[in-house]
């Protein structure tokens, strides 16, 4: 189970920047997760967003 990011987006990049993994990539309105990519390691909400907007996906 990877994470996702929420509409609650405000696309400001920090968690782009923040995954190990390049899994995150920009969209037209926000930001989305690859999860093939994702490994779980929990550093784009820890260290990324402002707005919680990554949550796990069930």
């Amino acid at each position: 189970m990877a994470y996702k990011i929420t509409e609650d987006c405000v696309q400001c990049g920090a968690c782009y920047y923040e995954c190990p993994e390049e899994a995150i990539y920009e969209g037209e309105n926000q930001y989305f997760i690859e999860p093939e990519k994702c490994t779980e390691c929990g550093t784009c909400i820890e260290y990324g967003c402002p707005a919680w907007a990554i949550v796990k996906d069930e």
